[in-house]
């Protein structure tokens, strides 16, 4: 299987879109032909194209190939809610069979793939699975996005334990500054690097207006 990774996070909000084009830029840099893919999104706005979310266009954007939408986003959806609540309402069954050969024909055109959850871990995708599922189909080693904020610690060390029971391989996590006062900021992150039995692959500093490539070189994957 051709190269890549899974990003997940904490939970919702923690910046994994950021987390994966930063990661993108990065292996960009290095010279490789990177493909991105957001697999699932809820919170889409109607366009004249179609259903379309903001981070799935980023990550579009960022793609080393110019790729149709529904390459980068096969199941859209307009509520900004769980995925499979969103599905049910527009009477839909999202088919992990049908993302995984989607992802197979993004890695055939790229050294790296790199797709993005939604949410957290165990959000589910339908009645019977979940992201971890959908992980797990995908054999990629999947790097961990925790937000700095009160409560990180225990987000972190329980998404860390929950992904390496699902079979997956944890390859390391990210660390995302979204609040640059945060009371002991660097000893959250000092903590949580003792305790996840992965690397710490970057730190993503704080930033009014988020610049990807300024990003990427915090990352050392």
């Amino acid at each position: 299987m051709q190269k890549g990774y899974f990003i997940t996070g904490t939970d919702t909000g923690v910046g994994k879109t950021w987390a994966t084009l930063a990661l993108m830029a990065h292996l960009q840099q290095a010279g490789h032909c990177v493909l991105g893919m957001k697999p699932v999104a809820s919170g889409c706005e109607q366009t004249a194209e179609g259903l379309r979310n903001e981070d799935a266009l980023l990550i579009q954007q960022q793609s080393t190939i110019a790729l149709p939408y529904d390459a980068i986003n096969p199941y859209a959806f307009a509520p900004a809610i769980a995925p499979h609540l969103a599905a049910t309402q527009a009477g839909v069954e999202i088919d992990l069979s049908h993302l995984t050969g989607s992802a197979r024909a993004l890695q055939q055109q790229s050294d790296y793939l790199i797709v993005e959850g939604a949410g957290g871990w165990l959000v589910p995708l339908n009645k019977a699975s979940s992201i971890a599922d959908l992980a797990w189909q995908l054999q990629l080693p999947v790097i961990l996005v925790v937000s700095l904020r009160l409560g990180c610690i225990n987000h972190a060390l329980l998404s860390a334990t929950a992904i390496r029971q699902s079979g997956c391989e944890l390859a390391g996590w990210v660390a995302n500054i979204l609040d640059p006062q945060m009371p002991c900021l660097q000893q959250n992150i000092d903590s949580i690097t003792a305790r996840v039995p992965a690397p710490l692959l970057g730190t993503l500093p704080y930033q009014q207006q988020r610049n990807t490539m300024q990003l990427a070189q915090h990352l050392s994957v």
